[in-house]
């Protein structure tokens, strides 16, 4: 099985849809796409998610879109003030100079995420992730994940989401401090992960990253 997260297009975050511009790249996102063999399609509910999926759906003729409702983005801040501080991008440059280990599985500790929304969030998503994985065959077992399903050649899922809530994803899935995800990946808009996880049943290990949040196909709107 092969799981392509997308991001959504550059958004309108008050109305939660698409900017015009957001639009031009869910079209160059989605004609990129066509390369991959999608057969599935996932999304956020979110209506910038939604928008971005539904791009793709149109060229695909793909008619069903799945709504995966945990893959919602996450917030940030504390509970009684929402995205007034705490952004976990932001404070990553905090912690380096504090001398903080990005990388440290205790990063839940760090005043940054002892009352931060994100915290709660990104530990939905993985628990979540988990339960998702399973019903598609695999099982996680540690930090590994078994194939448990049938073997098949041709299923490729493409999910549409947000920055948040993929780097959540991504760093539960490899077992990586959500910090260090935070502190070393970059997500611009319409970006592609592609993970391909071992279709063999009965094996246990994790999926092969084969591309890491690419935004090459937007090349074609800087060049006019």
């Amino acid at each position: 099985m092969r799981l392509i997260i997308v991001r959504h297009g550059d958004p309108d975050y008050e109305k939660n849809c698409l900017t015009e511009l957001g639009k031009k790249q869910a079209k160059l996102m989605a004609k990129r796409l066509l390369k991959e063999d999608i057969t599935e399609i996932w999304s956020s509910p979110y209506g910038r998610a939604v928008e971005t999926a539904e791009a793709f759906a149109e060229v695909s003729g793909i008619k069903d879109i799945h709504m995966l409702y945990f893959m919602k983005e996450i917030r940030y801040g504390r509970i009684d003030a929402l995205y007034q501080d705490l952004n976990p991008w932001f404070g990553v440059d905090d912690m380096i100079f504090e001398g903080w280990d990005l990388k440290d599985p205790n990063w839940r500790t760090h005043p940054l995420y002892i009352e931060n929304t994100a915290t709660e969030d990104v530990d939905i998503i993985a628990k979540e992730t988990d339960k998702w994985l399973s019903d598609l065959g695999y099982e996680r077992e540690g930090r590994y994940y078994r194939c448990t399903g049938k073997e098949e050649t041709d299923r490729t899922i493409a999910l549409f989401c947000h920055g948040g809530s993929g780097t959540a994803m991504i760093s539960h899935i490899y077992s990586l401090a959500f910090p260090f995800l935070c502190g070393t990946i970059h997500m611009p808009c319409t970006a592609i992960s592609i993970l391909r996880f071992d279709r063999r049943k009965g094996s246990l290990n994790l999926p092969i990253v084969e591309l890491l949040s690419d935004a090459t196909h937007l090349k074609e709107l800087e060049d006019n």
